[in-house]
């Protein structure tokens, strides 16, 4: 699955007060969030009580570091992950803080997560990549014109040959004998500085694929929502926010799942239909 993010991947950190602070960072450089926004997300009454958890003046406990993890939008194995940086960096033991170090390599390890950069550019340039991507290793021992066939749109079996070989080079797939293929991270992510014209090609195509899924599928089959609001500025960040929290945390609930049967693409879709009207009410 992949999924464009503007933070390191959780599980890329090893201390949680760094990882607050990234994230109170990211959600500054968009709207007016502050401290005292944060730890009323959290429940906390004090204004600057997160704040000085950042900088190391105070700890968090057991008890409200969930309350810390939900304010923060971490959901499945990233809010296990953040359980254990907390449990690690308040340790005052060795044998506490190996537990919850083992712990943490064990969640890393079952929630791989790659971060595409340039030399993956090809990645972005077709929906044929993450879609084969999470197909083959559904299909072991599959041909080529095999996996074709179980693709919906239109697509060769040379085109699925060709694209085999390229995500086994790059390192997307790791070929496990004959025509059996493995991933080598569960999750495909895309920084923020890597490749935007690319993405914006993926999404384009990726919004036409499914423009026509709305005739193509059976209301059984596929599932779509909209509404048309109006909003502010800081409403229009809230809701984005609110966006991309709904996406982290169904991106955690897919990589529960080992024995995946069917390949999705899910699009959210949030964009202007007017002007900013400027409207003076005398």
């Amino acid at each position: 699955m992949f999924i464009l993010i503007n933070m390191k991947a959780t599980i890329e950190y090893k201390d949680y007060r760094q990882y607050m602070q990234d994230f109170y960072d990211e959600r500054k450089k968009s709207s007016s969030f502050s401290w005292r926004e944060f730890s009323k997300l959290a429940g906390f009454a004090s204004p600057t009580y997160l704040k000085l958890v950042c900088e190391g003046k105070s700890s968090l406990s057991k008890v409200k570091m969930m309350q810390v993890a939900n304010a923060m939008n971490l959901a499945g194995f990233e809010s296990d992950y953040f359980a254990q940086l907390v449990i690690f960096g308040n340790a005052r033991t060795d044998s506490i803080k190996k537990r919850a170090l083992l712990e943490m390599e064990r969640i890393a390890r079952e929630h791989r997560i790659r971060v595409v950069d340039s030399d993956a550019f090809q990645y972005y340039e077709s929906w044929e990549n993450p879609v084969i991507r999470e197909l083959a290793p559904m299909m072991p021992g599959a041909q080529p014109h095999e996996i074709a066939d179980a693709i919906n749109e239109d697509i060769s079996a040379e085109d699925v040959r060709r694209v085999l070989t390229f995500l086994t080079k790059t390192g997307f797939l790791k070929k496990q004998g004959e025509n059996k293929y493995s991933q080598t991270e569960k999750n495909v992510i895309g920084s923020k500085e890597a490749l935007p014209i690319a993405i914006r090609a993926m999404h384009r195509e990726m919004a036409e694929i499914g423009a026509k899924a709305v005739d193509r599928y059976s209301p059984e089959e596929r599932h779509f929502l909209g509404v048309t609001l109006g909003v502010t500025e800081k409403t229009y960040c809230s809701i984005t926010r609110e966006l991309e929290s709904c996406c982290k945390k169904i991106v955690a609930i897919a990589s529960e799942s080992d024995n995946s049967d069917q390949v999705y693409r899910l699009n959210m879709q949030f964009f202007p239909f007017t002007k900013k009207i400027s409207f003076n009410n005398t």
